[in-house]
């Protein structure tokens, strides 16, 4: 892996532009993988290699529009940069609206390439970043007792303690007790880290959990 930490695959079947960017690419000390096809792509797909993909919109078999749709079904979430050389402005504003980096024509400006490149492999490493973080937070919660986890959801949902002893039959004193040992066991302070938290797991605004 270069200094980089991250991967540029290219997709495309033209092999003159595949390697027309290799070259650029390993010119800015890249990693490349070259791939002729949307499917040859799929095949080689590692999710744990951070970086990104370049990709020609129009290709035999699966397009690059096609294969942005199956990416975002399988929960891969690889910045892609698109190349095109006879895209529609309604190709460009759906790749875009769908999450594309950017939408670059053929021939392709080198500079506007790499300025493209670098943002989607940094883009790509706080995408890995946030999910690290809450792969770590989901994995906490997970390792409270299914009564703490009821706790946790009616209080960051903004219920006092008297209205969460009613909901779940018991009296306030007890919730006290839960409430303390959910943030003793969440490592937070105050109701807002708890909130904040809560957000991030992706369980804020949801049904109680345990239920």
């Amino acid at each position: 892996m270069n200094n980089y930490g991250a991967r540029v695959a290219i997709v495309d079947d033209d092999s003159s532009v595949r390697k027309a960017i290799a070259r650029l690419l390993r010119s800015a000390e890249l990693d490349i993988q070259l791939c002729a096809s949307a499917q040859e792509y799929l095949e080689q797909y590692d999710p744990n290699v951070p970086g990104c993909l370049i990709l020609d919109v129009n290709m035999p078999g699966i397009g690059g529009l096609e294969l942005q749709d199956l990416l975002t079904e399988r929960s891969v979430i690889a910045p892609i940069i698109f190349l095109s050389g006879q895209a529609t402005v309604h190709d460009s504003v759906q790749a875009l609206k769908h999450g594309a980096v950017e939408f670059l024509t053929k021939p392709v400006d080198e500079d506007e390439l790499l300025k493209a490149v670098f943002s989607a492999i940094e883009q790509d490493k706080q995408n890995r970043s946030i999910r690290a973080e809450q792969d770590r937070i989901k994995k906490t919660v997970d390792m409270l007792t299914p009564r703490e986890k009821q706790v946790f959801s009616y209080v960051v949902a903004g219920k006092l303690n008297k209205q969460i002893a009613s909901e779940l039959g018991t009296v306030e004193k007890t919730i006290k007790v839960h409430r303390a040992r959910v943030m003793e066991k969440l490592q937070v302070k105050s109701l807002a880290e708890l909130v904040l938290l809560a957000v991030k797991a992706g369980v804020a605004g949801h049904a109680p959990l345990g239920q």
